[in-house]
């Protein structure tokens, strides 16, 4: 589900992003990859704790 809305506010993110500057855009993505990457790691250690 948090994926989904992820996705979706990346959608609305990447129509406005032509109006958006540049480096604006960048620290944005880079927000959202750094989000996604502790998310990825919180998920493979929670999966691994619970064998």
């Amino acid at each position: 589900m948090t994926l989904l809305v992820v996705l979706v506010a990346m959608g609305i993110l990447l129509g406005t992003v032509s109006y958006t500057p540049l480096p604006v855009f960048l620290v944005a993505a880079g927000v959202v990859g750094a989000w996604l990457l502790t998310f990825c790691v919180r998920e493979r250690v929670g999966r691994h704790r619970h064998r």
